[in-house]
């Protein structure tokens, strides 16, 4: 970075790199990586569809959804106004959740903000309802959960009181909005009243029981020191004015907020150890360890990620360095936006995978247990996507139910003139080859979102239309946000579990669940957080050959508790296309729990 006069001339995104020191073993490792076999899945001119016998990979069919379309779902990020300030890179996400408990799936999208000289104005949130299969209508005035408050980016949805309504908090720069759901159609503002005051530029949250009290805590990301008092001139390789890079500002501490159980937090940063650094983008909840509390991981930007590691008491230790999740393998640390969690190589423990900006490669951590995690991007073939992609929201999940979870990425670039890359770029998806354990971005026809390139951000993951597919939700920045319905056609049936806490957080958050069939078992952790400034609904998401082939589900809860449900529990009607399994955590559990304990529910969809 060269100073010139007020203004800052910057090479890249990143700076020039800092060794990083390394032991021996560990520099052993980097170079055998470097040395790895890659194999990979051969690439088809357009998806292929073929039944769930076929030694081929499936390719999944999408199909834009004309309602959302209508909708004009635009983010704006203030650019317009010529400001180039980092502010309008970020862009905005989306929260994919049941908002009344009728079954569907419903969307609600930040509205993002206008950008001026003197000061910054937000623009309204949009709350659609799912009024029937595949149909939408706003509701966000109605709702009350239209006004904004400050400039928004991301959504973090979750039920913090256990009324079994999920409410929805809002993030962006100055603030947090807590939209408390009133399970009469409309929220209130509980922000105040909830004690949730944080004047920061927040980006991703996360909601997770830290202390397992049964009561959600919350995690919130911040971003870097920007302000329009801090605003500095800078301009890109080519000369041209642009937004500065996240290396001229000082990163932001991230908060932690516990619940009290009292419809009030308390804030407990200092006390639960979190560093004093980080640009935090993307948050990701989950116990990676197994030993039955919530850890965190966070994706910072041009600085080492962080993984915290839970005691069990919502006190943590930064453990990212020793377990090999800060940086890459080349010791550098990454540019990185986007979370999702999957067990890529279906060896039971959770893997992760994060996304980069251009010049790097997209990370993925495979997990070797025992809080260790080596990173094998080369090995699995994602060093073949090139280096041009700046990557931010990512979900994985069985899209093509073929019983191994893929990745979806949504791109775009937050710079105005990058020199190697376009600013609009393609989404990805990554087909998982699960023999091979590689990954191949699949090419589609010219007509579909994917072959189209877009100013993408935030993503999110669901059944919204209950066909027993998982759908894909986009969000842009200055254009549409997208909804893609799964139309795949296998063999295959997709099964939704739902866990209900009465010990644990309602919505089970932290717990295990292993589904076996005849060919094996799929295990699947509920997490919260994953992919960028958005939520995905809690429910769990397993393909299955045919309707009475699940022989039995199990679900290690928070609590410490642990559920077996046999066949004989479980009825799926033929006529249905899909069905959502309600496993409720028996309140009182016995030492050795008994089936009865538990309560299951099937809710069929026609």
């Amino acid at each position: 970075m060269i100073s010139a006069g007020n203004e800052l001339v910057f090479e890249s995104h990143h700076p020039h790199r800092k060794s990083w020191g390394l032991s021996q073993s560990a520099l052993l490792l980097v170079s055998l990586f470097l040395l790895a076999e890659i194999s990979g899945c051969k690439k088809p001119d357009k998806p292929v569809v073929e039944t769930v016998d076929s030694p081929v990979q499936i390719s999944p069919v999408f199909v834009q959804s004309s309602s959302i379309d209508k909708q004009n779902i635009v983010y704006e990020n203030g650019e317009k106004s010529g400001t180039l300030s980092i502010l309008e890179s970020l862009g905005g996400g989306v929260g994919l959740f049941d908002y009344d408990q009728d079954g569907s799936l419903d969307l609600l999208f930040p509205g993002g903000g206008i950008i001026e000289k003197s000061k910054l104005d937000g623009l309204p949130s949009r709350l659609l309802r799912q009024i029937s299969p595949e149909t939408f209508e706003e509701i966000s005035l109605p709702a009350g959960i239209s006004e904004p408050f400050f400039y928004s980016h991301g959504v973090a949805c979750g039920d913090f009181n256990n009324d079994g309504f999920i409410d929805a908090l809002v993030t962006g720069y100055g603030g947090l909005v807590l939209w408390h759901n009133n399970g009469d159609g409309t929220f209130s503002n509980e922000t105040i009243d909830t004690k949730l005051l944080d004047d920061q530029w927040s980006s991703s949250a996360a909601w997770g029981d830290f202390n397992n009290d049964g009561y959600l805590d919350l995690y919130v990301a911040h971003y870097v020191n920007w302000s329009l008092e801090n605003n500095p001139k800078c301009r890109g390789p080519n000369g041209e004015p642009d937004v500065c890079p996240p290396r001229a500002f000082e990163g932001v501490q991230d908060s932690l907020y516990l619940n009290q159980g009292d419809g009030t937090f308390q804030e407990s940063t200092q006390q639960a150890g979190l560093n004093k650094d980080g640009k935090g983008l993307g948050v990701l909840l989950i116990d990676l360890d197994q030993d039955r509390d919530l850890d965190i991981y966070v994706a910072n930007d041009t600085v080492p990620n962080f993984f915290y590691v839970n005691d069990g008491q919502a006190h943590f230790e930064e453990q990212a360095m020793i377990s090999g999740l800060a940086l890459d393998d080349m010791a550098n640390p990454n540019g990185s936006m986007g979370i999702t969690a999957t067990d890529y190589n279906l060896d039971g423990k959770t893997d992760l995978f994060v996304t980069n900006y251009e010049e790097e490669l997209f990370g993925l951590y495979r997990n070797e247990g025992n809080r260790d995690f080596i990173y094998v991007s080369r090995r699995t073939g994602i060093n073949q996507l090139g280096k041009l992609y700046v990557g931010f929201g990512c979900v994985a999940g069985d899209f093509d139910l073929d019983g191994d979870e893929d990745i979806a990425i949504a791109n775009g670039h937050v710079v105005h003139h990058p020199v190697n890359a376009q600013v609009k770029q393609n989404p990805l998806y990554l087909c998982n080859n699960v023999e091979k354990k590689t990954f191949v971005a699949l090419e589609f026809p010219t007509e579909s979102y994917f072959s189209k390139p877009h100013l993408g951000r935030g993503m999110a993951t669901g059944d919204v239309n209950r066909n027993g597919r998982l759908d894909l939700v986009f969000v842009n920045t200055l254009e549409p946000a997208a909804l893609l319905l799964n139309q795949t056609q296998t063999k295959q049936k997709g099964v939704l579990l739902q866990l209900i806490g009465t010990r644990s957080n309602r919505e089970g958050i932290g717990a295990r669940v292993t589904l076996k069939t005849g060919k094996g078992e799929q295990v699947k952790d509920v997490s919260s957080g994953m992919s960028y400034l958005s939520s995905s609904p809690t429910e769990l998401y397993f393909a299955i050959d045919h309707l009475k082939s699940i022989q039995e589900i199990s679900v290690e809860w928070p609590s410490g508790h642990r559920s077996d449900i046999s066949s004989a529990k479980i009825h799926l009607d033929q006529n249905a296309t899909t069905w959502l399994i309600q496993i409720q955590e028996p309140q009182h559990p016995s030492s050795e729990p008994t089936e009865h304990e538990t309560s299951i529910t099937i809710l069929p969809f026609p």
